[in-house]
């Protein structure tokens, strides 16, 4: 397959990113509506999930993205690989969470990885960055409890930024990480890891 070619960053306080997606009906996505589900925030071109899917056949796995022909390009490679526990969906996350996490049965939100996420650099484009204090209560409300909440960047004030809305959101506690605590590195850890550049992470629970 080609690979699609796409702006590295989309404005996403853009009028058209705006507007909630409609989740599909899901137990025509999931052959089992009822297995524990993995919600990857910013997915890019879904080689995590691609990986993930394929080593874990009992965990639902979905990814979400901002731009359109990344998702477009992950899904016909999850229809070649034949991963039924799998779907990616285009959408502003941001508007988003809310429909389309109370569109699953509740309590089966284990887990959320939310992994070098756009930095967004000067500190007038911050309300462009995606961990925002509505997004963690949004989380908080869904993820059931014990569940996990992974973050990691390559940009240390972008990791500290995130760790401290997880911090300041009662319902999450800080957990003590040394290493990854997933089998499968994204294709920018790799790309960070080669140039001999740190990776920051952390892990929260919910309470």
């Amino acid at each position: 397959m080609t690979r699609v070619r796409v702006r590295q960053h989309v404005n996403p306080l853009s009028d058209q990113y705006r507007n909630p997606v409609s989740p599909p009906d899901w137990s025509q996505i999931y052959p089992d509506i009822t297995q524990p589900l993995h919600l990857d925030i910013g997915c890019a071109r879904g080689k995590f999930l691609l990986k993930m899917a394929a080593l874990y056949p009992d965990i639902n796995f979905l990814g979400t993205e901002i731009r359109e022909p990344l998702v477009i390009e992950a899904n016909q490679q999850r229809d070649q690989l034949g991963l039924t526990n799998l779907h990616f969906i285009f959408c502003n996350i941001n508007h988003s969470i809310e429909p389309i996490l109370q569109s699953f049965p509740q309590g089966i939100l284990e887990w959320v990885t939310i992994q070098f996420p756009d930095p967004w650099f000067k500190q007038r484009h911050s309300k462009r960055r995606v961990v925002q204090s509505e997004l963690v209560e949004a989380i908080a409300r869904y993820l059931k409890d014990d569940g996990v909440v992974f973050l990691q960047s390559d940009v240390e004030f972008v990791q500290n930024e995130m760790v401290k809305h997880f911090q300041n959101n009662s319902h999450f506690t800080q957990q003590q990480l040394e290493t990854n605590p997933f089998p499968v590195p994204t294709e920018r850890e790799i790309a960070t890891y080669n140039k001999n550049e740190p990776v920051y992470r952390s892990l929260f629970k919910k309470s």
